[in-house]
């Protein structure tokens, strides 16, 4: 499918320069029956030109240029991920005092599948959100199809256990990281507004809700299956930055993810199966959608779902973006104005 963006009237012209003549396809086919079968493309010429248009995109100089580090300071934690065992890294990002801050936990995106909080461009979008005097808390979880820092790749629920685990280290050792564990929040953007939700989601059922005091998803991706009628922005929007229909009865991300959880509509790997008695009781949440996004119509409708369940919930339309727009930070008034919103969140 060629790529939309360059002649769709509604985005942004900047957004049109930077992302109009990349072939996006090259990076995630969906024409696999098997997580098996997806595994076994990884090794192939293929699926490596793939990956390195997706290393070009996410460690750009560009990122270093647009948001440097000044007045910054950076460090990197590790923890032992519960109940695997495994040794997960974070990566704090905070003004460089002594300060006692409130903490956004940053879950980054990827589908639950690829990327790294230590990619320039998760690290450049660490930095935006601190710039406005909070800390940042990136976690490193497992990726289900290309190895995070994390290393090993596994499906669902590798990736969840260890964002629980790490949210609930960072509280742990909020003393000793110069955080009020008072104000401390969840976010993320596309699969990380999927696992910010489920992490939710899974404190809610541990007892642990204490632990945070909101959530914050942006354009998250939480269906597992397009298009669906109750989501037309699915069909209106499919090919612009993402393509997400598939020829098979299972979707390309459930099929990487862990097809089982989904056809057990489980909300904790799909939380857009969540019913209103899953969500209520949630703490207050803030979501941001964008216009062209095939996601949209999933987040504005999780939105709907959290004010059923009389959740203290918002939600935001950004007008001319596209998927993810405000972590690519070539639109910086609109990065910037999510990072402010996200830190006033955080710090209410």
């Amino acid at each position: 499918m060629p790529n939309k963006i360059a002649k769709d009237p509604r985005i942004d012209k900047r957004i049109k320069d930077a992302f109009g003549e990349i072939d996006f396809d090259s990076v995630l086919d969906s024409s696999f029956s098997s997580r098996e079968e997806i595994m076994a493309f990884e090794k192939t010429e293929e699926a490596k030109a793939g990956q390195a248009l997706m290393e070009q995109i996410n460690n750009s100089s560009h990122y270093k240029e647009v948001v440097p580090n000044d007045g910054l300071s950076t460090t990197t934690k590790e923890f032992v991920s519960d109940p695997d065992g495994n040794t997960i890294k974070i990566q704090y990002i905070r003004p460089d005092t002594d300060e006692i801050l409130p903490c956004v936990y940053y879950i980054h995106g990827g589908g639950m599948e690829i990327s790294s909080c230590f990619d320039e461009l998760y690290q450049a979008w660490g930095r935006c959100i601190a710039r406005q005097n909070v800390a940042v808390a990136m976690v490193d979880f497992r990726n289900a199809r290309w190895a995070s820092s994390a290393e090993e790749v596994a499906p669902y629920p590798a990736g969840l256990n260890d964002c629980v685990s790490g949210i609930k280290w960072v509280h742990l050792n909020s003393d000793q990281s110069n955080i009020d564990k008072n104000k401390i929040i969840i976010a993320g953007e596309s699969g990380g507004g999927n696992l910010t939700i489920a992490t939710t989601l899974r404190l809610k059922q541990e007892g642990c809700l204490d632990l945070i005091t909101g959530m914050y998803p942006i354009c998250p991706y939480i269906a597992g299956y397009w298009p669906l009628p109750e989501n037309p922005s699915s069909e209106e929007n499919e090919g612009i930055l993402l393509t997400l229909h598939s020829p098979s009865d299972i979707s390309h991300g459930a099929m990487v993810y862990g097809v089982e959880e989904f056809n057990k509509k489980n909300p904790l790997a799909w939380p857009s199966f969540c019913t209103v008695e899953d969500v209520k009781g949630l703490p207050r949440t803030y979501i941001i959608v964008n216009e062209c996004d095939p996601l949209r119509d999933e987040g504005v409708n999780f939105y709907r779902l959290l004010r059923e369940a009389d959740v203290e919930a918002q939600c935001r339309q950004v007008m001319g973006t596209v998927h993810g727009t405000e972590i690519f930070l070539g639109c910086m008034e609109v990065s910037d104005e999510t990072a402010l919103s996200i830190a006033n969140f955080c710090r209410r």
